[in-house]
């Protein structure tokens, strides 16, 4: 045999199971991810978003490269990517959302208060009688900004006129449009915001002035406005065998999955047995 008899016709001859036979023998696998490409903390098409650390965690365990079809997480999102074909997975979706599979939930987070430590507010509950008289940063979502549960509690309480507005969208034009409402907090244009948790904590670690995160308070709005959430993965309603797939990934890499969601500031809550809503 000469150095010149190919690569295919030796692993077929010695029946190795060695990696460069393996390579050769089929083409690698992909793990087809769908994201938003300018989306921090969650994913941005640099891939420095916990989303893409932790599909680049799933990915090895699988033995696969990551391909990302990059789509803007807003209105038509789903319809445009997993529904389309254009990918097998999206990587953060509520626990039970409706026209996917998810899996079981890999983390649960809440809406967290914002603001300056330097203002000593000590705001702990939407029922904190100072909150009629700050102003205050809420989300808002979809191109018809509809009110995020922070809104509804707030409203319900008279609160209303000392409310502003950022859109969870924002302009693509600039970098991680949906920091912007954390951004007000550190230039004293909103005396405090209330914000989902790992947005509000992966900005705040990289504010240039101490913020206080804390909770929202209550957890359960009565009689029954919830302000945390569990997040899974996400897969087409009939892709069961990749759903546990995943599951198995993320149980046997639990400790490496908390590690990346700690480096990112994102505020964890204890993930109920069965998940929720």
């Amino acid at each position: 045999m000469t150095n010149a008899t190919p690569i295919r016709l030796i692993c077929a001859i010695l029946l190795l199971a060695a990696p460069a036979c393996r390579s050769v023998a089929s083409p690698a696998r992909e793990l087809r991810v769908c994201a938003d490409p300018n989306n921090l903390p969650f994913s941005n098409q640099r891939e420095e978003g916990f989303e893409n650390r932790l599909a680049k965690l799933i990915a090895t365990e699988l033995g696969a490269s990551v391909r990302y079809t990059w789509w803007p997480q807003r209105r038509g999102f789903l319809r445009n990517t997993l529904s389309a074909g254009k990918c097998d997975l999206v990587m953060g979706m509520p626990f039970g959302a409706e026209r996917v599979l998810t899996t079981k939930p890999y983390y649960r987070s809440t809406y967290v208060f914002v603001f300056r430590k330097d203002r000593h507010l000590a705001i702990k509950s939407l029922d904190d009688p100072a909150l009629k008289t700050l102003r205050i940063g809420v989300q808002l979502v979809g191109d018809d900004y509809a009110n995020t549960p922070p809104v509804h509690a707030l409203s319900r309480r008279g609160i209303v006129g000392n409310l502003v507005g950022f859109s969870v969208f924002g302009d693509y034009s600039q970098e991680n449009p949906p920091a912007r409402i954390i951004d007000a907090v550190i230039s004293r244009d909103v005396d405090l915001a209330v914000a989902w948790g790992p947005l509000a904590g992966y900005f705040a670690k990289r504010s240039p002035v101490v913020l206080e995160i804390v909770p929202v308070s209550p957890e359960v709005d009565p009689p029954g406005l919830r302000f945390s959430f569990d997040i899974s993965l996400a897969v087409r309603p009939n892709d069961v065998a990749l759903k546990e797939q995943l599951e198995g990934i993320l149980e046997r890499k639990q400790p490496d999955v908390e590690r990346i969601l700690k480096d990112y500031g994102v505020p964890l809550l204890l993930v109920p047995e069965t998940g929720s809503r």
